[in-house]
């Protein structure tokens, strides 16, 4: 007898985090389809369990008719790398184990990668036990993001990583990748296996409804997690250089994150003017924030491994139609600069980042309503939420019918 279609959904995050799986998880609802996630006790970005959710070695909560069985989560692991790394260990463990006792249910996996791809085991066991279909959305490349977290690249760690690598890709029926130069990447490990470009839409629905007023007459804007990974040192230095001969600009940052304190003292020590740290927003009031800024910042290290990488908050940028500044090498400061939707700067240079908040300031209003006419067009050819969904539901439903 043929078993109903039933998908288990894998991930590190899913609601009350906010992560782009809840929307495809409740697309999905809408459209009747049969599924659970797996997942672990809501904890990102503080690395501590949310109010109203315990951390048990096993339970079911429910995010509107959607069953999600959690396990524990080490807690602190935005502080420790060492405790990271439990967690990877921890998400193999716990995950195993309840897979154990309800993975034959389901006959089809889709695992949402956005950390460690260790989180892919039991979608593989799941494979091997059960035979289920399997399907990953990859939205972080490993083994590059380990040796971009400081562990040192040896031959030892090589060969363990590139060969646990393979096994995961090796033994997926579906990939899909948020990142088209990730296709390149993975194909190393799995030479010819079809991988399919599938990016992240934005989930901010830009609707401005109340008049946030912010405290500069120009204001450029960085929204997102605060990490070192976000080089946001060199941004708030470039800003300094800049900021002294234009005082009537500020730079606000929104937001939380790891690297957030170091980052206001860099800011006190150096004595670095009109940096506006507005704290963490929620979503619904993200569209206020951004219809009060000029100009939008996105920026990451320059690490090799970022510049195939096109962060989340691009799509969220680009419907606001606001100019946006990449302070970043590789792929999004070639999109921004190649549809003319803003400038990009060097991201280890303070003085091009210096020239680069300057050029804004030079704009006319024409150059402005051309980039927010490119913005529309990129959204529509490349971003569109509607054709992605559709993308990944080919693959993840109605290829295994």
């Amino acid at each position: 007898m043929k078993r109903k279609n039933k998908a288990l959904v894998i991930g590190e995050a899913f609601y009350p985090e906010d992560f782009i799986i809840n929307d495809l998880s409740q697309e999905w609802e809408k459209e009747g389809y049969d599924f659970e996630v797996l997942t672990r006790a809501p904890s990102y970005p503080f690395g501590k369990v949310y109010q109203g959710y315990k951390n048990k070695i096993y339970q079911t909560t429910y995010f509107n008719t959607i069953k999600i069985h959690r396990f524990p989560v080490w807690q602190g692991y935005e502080r420790s790398v060492l405790i990271k790394v439990l967690n990877y260990f921890s998400f193999v463990f716990w995950s195993f184990w309840v897979i154990l006792f309800i993975g034959r249910r389901f006959d089809r996996v889709f695992i949402y990668q956005t950390g460690p791809l260790t989180l892919a085991t039991a979608g593989i066991l799941m494979k091997k036990f059960f035979g289920a279909k399997v399907t990953i959305w990859t939205q972080d490349l490993w083994p590059e993001t380990v040796y971009a977290y400081g562990f040192k690249k040896t031959k030892f760690l090589s060969f363990c990583l590139d060969g646990f690598v393979k096994w995961i890709y090796k033994n997926c029926d579906s990939i899909l990748v948020s990142c088209e130069g990730f296709i390149e990447r993975i194909h190393r490990y799995v030479p010819g296996k079809e991988i399919a470009f599938a990016p992240n839409w934005s989930l901010v629905e830009y609707e401005p409804r109340e008049n946030v007023k912010l405290p500069g007459e120009f204001n450029f804007t960085f929204a997102g997690n605060i990490g070192k990974v976000q080089n946001l040192d060199n941004v708030v230095k470039g800003f300094g250089l800049f900021v002294k001969q234009n005082p009537t600009a500020y730079l606000n940052i929104i937001g939380d994150g790891s690297y957030l304190n170091e980052l206001k003292e860099l800011v006190r020590d150096e004595n670095i003017q009109n940096v506006n740290f507005t704290g963490r927003k929620p979503l619904s009031e993200m569209s206020d924030y951004y219809a009060a800024s000029d100009v939008l910042i996105i920026s990451l290290k320059n690490v090799s491994l970022y510049e195939i990488m096109i962060p989340s908050k691009f799509q969220a940028y680009l419907m606001t139609q606001k100019p946006i500044y990449a302070i970043m090498s590789g792929e999004v400061r070639k999109v921004v600069e190649r549809y003319e939707i803003g400038f990009g700067a060097l991201p280890d240079n303070i003085e091009d980042i210096a020239r680069g908040f300057l050029r804004f300031l030079g704009l006319s209003s024409a150059e402005k309503e051309r980039m927010s006419q490119s913005a529309t067009t990129l959204l529509s050819n490349v971003f569109n939420r509607q054709q992605i969904i559709e993308k990944i539901n080919s693959y993840v439903w109605d290829r295994y019918e």
